[in-house]
């Protein structure tokens, strides 16, 4: 699977969107080959939900959604390396109060480098989705602007 990863994240440099998204059930693997990954690679990962999430902490929860998408983008800048960003527990972006909206997020970091992302939903019938619907954070979204890089237990 790394191999995989590896040579898959070469191709995408092509693409206008250079977005990977890991795709599995909980405990497939999809954190443990984004490290190993990072690993090979020399690269941090990202752990959004502590990085952003220590960073809005100081942050008066009404005026969070103001600050969220600049805190995120020095984030990233800080942490990819060799033109690669590696980004997990994203989960944090899915709050409804901070008003963004992860993929579209994701997909606007990929055109300028690639972008490996743990995806916390799944792939189901030709739509990325997160949450059940019905939830708070559901989001459905088409498969377009992305590679879909899928786990099997």
């Amino acid at each position: 699977m790394l191999r995989k990863l590896d040579l898959l994240v070469g191709d995408v440099g092509a693409l206008q969107v250079k977005l990977i998204l890991l795709i599995g059930a909980p405990g497939v693997g999809k954190t443990s080959l984004l490290s190993a990954f990072g690993k090979h690679r020399n690269i941090s990962v990202l752990n959004i939900g502590l990085e952003l999430g220590s960073r809005l902490s100081a942050i008066p929860q009404k005026q969070r959604h103001l600050h969220a998408n600049t805190i995120l983008r020095e984030l990233a800048d800080q942490q990819a390396k060799d033109g690669i960003l590696l980004v997990d527990n994203i989960e944090l972006l899915f709050d409804r109060s901070l008003q963004l909206d992860p993929l579209d997020l994701l997909k606007r970091y990929a055109h300028a480098k690639r972008v490996v992302a743990v995806w916390p939903g799944e792939l189901y019938s030709g739509r990325l989705s997160y949450a059940e619907m019905g939830h708070a954070e559901h989001q459905d979204y088409p498969i377009d602007g992305f590679v879909p890089f899928e786990l099997q237990q």
